[in-house]
C-alpha cells in the first residue's frame, strides 16, 4: 500500500500544485533575465556611460554576475529555513522579494542623474534579486517533486523548469515589442523602465496563485517524524547543512558538476548572444531579440518531452546526451551566427536550446531524488546555486572578455566544450536515482547517534 506520502495526488490538485510553481519560477526568471538583456543592451549607456562600449557591456556584465554571487547566499538561508519550516513557506518569500527588486530597477535614477550612486543601487537590488532566486528554485522544484506521482516525477517536475524559457520569452518579448515600437533614443530615455515596473503585476498574480496550494506532503510527514522523536526524548537533528556535509557532500558535488555545461552554455546561448551578433556578425539587436524569442519558445516545449524521457530511460542517459549534444553543437553554432543569416541564426539558438532542455529539464528530479527530505531543500540548493557562481555567473563577463582579446568565437566555443566535459564526468559517475521514492528518506533527519539499519545505510551509500 502506498503511504500518504507516496500516494499521488489528486490530478486537479497536482496541476494547481504545478501552475503555481511554474508561474512562480516564471515571474522570477522573467526578472532575472530581463536584468541579462537590459546588460547588454542599455545599462552600459545608462549606468556606465564614461567607458567605450565594450568595457562599458564588460561592467554591466560584472553587476549581472554580481546577482549570481548571491545566489549561495540565498540557498543557504532559504534552504535552511525551506527544510525547517516548510516550502511554501519560503516559496512566497522570495517571490516577494525578487519582484520587490525589479520593480525597483525600473524607478532607479541614471549615472546621468545621480552619478556613481546609479551604479551602486543598481548592484544592490541586483543582490537582491539573486539572493531571492537562489531560495526560489529548489523549493519550487521540491513542491512539485514531492507531491507529484514517483512514476512520473521527471515529467511533472519539469514543468517549474519550464519556468526558465517562459520567463526568457516573456522578458524577451516585452523588450522585443519596445524595440520595435520605439526609437533608440525613446527606449533608452525612458522605455526600459516600463518592463521591470510590470513585473509589480506579475508578483501579485503570483503570490495569489501561490497562496492557495497546500504544503509538501513528504515535507509534512518528515517534519511531524522529526517532532515526535523529540517529544520522545530523541536526539536533536543537527542543522541540514551540516547534514548535507556529512551525508550529501558527494551528491553537491555531482549537482555543481552537472550544473557546469547547463548553466554556461545557457547564459552563453541567451544573453552573450545578444552581444556577439550585434557586434561581430553585424545582426541588428531587433533580429537578436527575435532569435532569442523564437528559440525560447521551442525550449518551454521540449522541456516537459525531456522530463518524461528520463521517467522512461532514466535521468542519467538524457543529461548526458544534452552535455555532449552542447559540447559538439558549439563550433556549428558560431559559425551560423558568424552569416548573419536571421534563419541561421534562430537555428543556432534553437538546436543549443533543445540541447540545454536535456540537461535542465532532467535536473529538478534528478537533484531531488539525490537527496533526504529534511535536507532535501538544503542540498539541492547548495549543489545548484553554488555552482552558478563558478558557471553562469561569469559566463556571459569571461565570453565577453575572450572575444575582446581574441577577437574570435573559437575561445568562447572551447569554453563551453570545456564545461561539457566536466559536465559528463560528473554525471557519469553518478547513480541513477529515477527509482528513488523521496518518502523512503523521510527518516533520515540525521540525528545522533546515525542510523544504522541496512536501509538507513543504503541510503547514505
Amino acid at each position: 500500500m502506498s503511504s500518504p506520502a507516496t500516494a499521488p495526488p489528486a490530478p486537479n490538485n497536482l496541476k494547481r500544485i504545478v501552475a503555481a510553481s511554474l508561474i512562480g519560477t516564471t515571474i522570477e526568471w522573467y526578472d532575472f533575465f530581463l536584468y541579462g538583456s537590459a546588460a547588454a543592451l542599455v545599462f552600459n549607456k545608462l549606468f556606465f556611460p564614461d567607458s567605450d562600449p565594450l568595457v562599458g557591456t564588460l561592467l554591466s556584465f560584472l553587476t549581472y554576475a554580481v546577482g549570481f554571487a548571491a545566489r549561495p547566499l540565498g540557498a543557504l538561508v532559504f534552504g535552511h529555513y525551506g527544510d525547517r519550516l516548510g516550502r511554501k513557506k519560503l516559496l512566497v518569500l522570495s517571490l516577494l522579494l525578487m519582484g520587490g527588486a525589479t520593480f525597483a530597477i525600473g524607478l532607479l535614477p541614471t549615472h546621468a542623474t545621480v552619478g556613481t550612486a546609479a551604479p551602486v543601487l543598481l548592484t544592490v537590488l541586483r543582490l537582491v534579486q539573486g539572493f531571492a532566486l537562489g531560495g526560489e528554485w529548489g523549493g519550487a522544484v521540491l513542491l512539485v517533486s514531492e507531491h507529484g506521482d514517483a512514476r512520473r516525477r521527471g515529467f511533472w517536475a519539469s514543468w517549474p523548469q519550464t519556468g526558465a524559457p517562459a520567463g526568457q520569452l516573456l522578458a524577451t518579448g516585452v523588450l522585443s515589442l519596445l524595440t520595435a515600437v520605439l526609437s533608440d533614443a525613446a527606449f533608452g530615455s525612458w522605455g526600459w523602465r516600463i518592463p521591470f515596473l510590470l513585473s509589480g503585476v506579475l508578483v501579485v498574480v503570483g503570490l495569489w496563485i501561490r497562496l492557495s496550494v497546500d504544503e509538501s506532503p513528504v515535507f509534512k510527514e518528515a517534519l511531524a517524524q522529526a517532532e515526535a522523536r523529540k517529544a520522545t526524548g530523541g536526539a536533536a537533528e543537527k542543522l541540514p547543512l551540516v547534514s548535507v556535509l556529512r551525508h550529501h557532500w558527494r551528491d553537491v558535488l555531482i549537482a555543481m558538476g552537472a550544473r557546469m555545461a547547463e548553466n554556461i552554455s545557457y547564459y552563453v546561448i541567451t544573453a552573450f548572444i545578444l552581444v556577439y551578433a550585434t557586434t561581430s556578425a553585424g545582426v541588428s539587436k531587433q533580429t537578436a531579440l527575435n532569435s532569442v524569442l523564437i528559440a525560447s519558445a521551442v525550449h518551454f516545449a521540449v522541456i516537459p518531452a525531456w522530463g518524461a524521457l528520463s521517467d522512461r530511460i532514466g535521468r542519467r542517459p538524457v543529461y548526458l546526451l544534452g552535455a555532449v549534444g552542447i559540447g559538439l553543437w558549439m563550433f556549428p553554432f558560431f559559425a551560423l551566427v558568424d552569416t548573419g543569416g536571421f534563419g541561421n541564426l534562430i537555428l543556432a539558438v534553437t538546436v543549443g536550446l533543445v540541447l540545454h532542455g536535456a540537461m535542465y529539464a532532467p535536473q529538478a528530479a534528478f537533484f531531488s531524488e539525490m537527496f533526504s527530505t529534511r535536507m532535501r531543500y538544503s542540498g539541492a540548493s547548495i549543489g545548484a546555486q553554488f555552482a552558478s557562481v563558478a558557471a553562469g555567473a561569469p559566463a556571459p563577463l569571461i565570453a565577453t572578455a575572450l572575444l575582446s582579446a581574441y577577437g574570435s568565437s573559437t575561445p568562447i566555443a572551447l569554453y563551453v566544450i570545456a564545461a561539457a566535459v566536466l559536465t559528463v564526468v560528473a554525471v557519469g559517475v553518478a547513480q541513477e536515482t529515477r527509482h528513488r521514492d523521496l518518502a523512503d528518506v523521510a527518516l533520515d533527519a540525521d540525528p545522533e547517534p546515525a542510523a544504522t539499519s541496512p536501509a538507513a545505510d543504503a541510503r547514505t551509500a
